[in-house]
């Protein structure tokens, strides 16, 4: 029989079934939600995503597994989730700022085989400044906005953006005044940097463990 709700609202009554409860009445009534609000958003006439967050912890199931169906669902298994390479972090391979012309969507897209929290972007890591930890094809998963202030930071491995475009992958000093030192394990210290942007990494996988799907550019260069 054809399901012409919304993936969301089919992914939410698989949810509530996986989790013992036959009936959209049983599960509101045993964790006290309003039935009638739950009842659409299971029919589909109501979006999920500002109650995406409590179905997830009560149904055992990840939040982004409700919202897009990638995540874990309920039946345990861990849907591969989808990010957007944004270009090339240089790690002693320094990545020109007007080399890169990036589309909004990035430059290609890969998988990866466990859930993600929020909106994250990845980058390529170019050059072995940063071995062994982040070598030369690794892909780096940052957030894609910057959650905490510059002193947070300092100590810290992450991506960088400085105030002249160039992009890197570092450990963030403090330098003098408002300035930072951007170290690496294998390379001489870039002094005196002002930073635009900083990538709190979440995760660093290598080339095997991710998969490409679609090279919107190709072009891969470093100065």
């Amino acid at each position: 029989m054809f399901d012409d709700r919304p993936d969301f609202a089919q992914r939410l009554e698989k949810a509530r079934i996986a989790r013992g409860f036959e009936s959209a009445r049983a599960a509101s009534e045993y964790f006290g939600w309003k039935y009638d609000t739950y009842a659409q958003h299971e029919n589909g006439t109501r979006g999920i995503t500002r109650a995406a967050e409590k179905y997830a912890k009560a149904f055992r199931v990840s939040e982004a597994w409700l919202l897009t169906g990638e995540g874990i669902g309920p039946d345990g298994e861990v849907r591969e989730a989808t990010v957007p390479v944004m270009g090339f972090l240089g790690a002693g391979a320094e990545v020109e700022p007007d080399f890169e012309q990036v589309p909004p969507e990035g430059l290609f897209d890969i998988t990866v085989p466990f859930d993600l929290p929020g909106e994250l972007i990845a980058f390529e890591v170019r050059g072995d400044s940063m071995r062994p930890v982040y070598r030369n094809g690794h892909i780096i998963i940052v957030y894609r906005e910057q959650r905490r202030p510059l002193e947070y930071f300092y100590g810290q491995e992450a991506a960088v953006r400085t105030s002249d475009g160039r992009r890197f992958i570092k450990t963030i000093m403090r330098g003098v005044e408002d300035t930072v030192t951007l170290s690496s394990w294998n390379a001489d210290p870039i002094e005196g940097q002002r930073l635009d942007w900083i990538g709190e990494i979440f995760a660093t996988l290598p080339p095997s463990a991710v998969r490409h799907l679609a090279r919107h550019n190709d072009n891969r260069k470093t100065g």
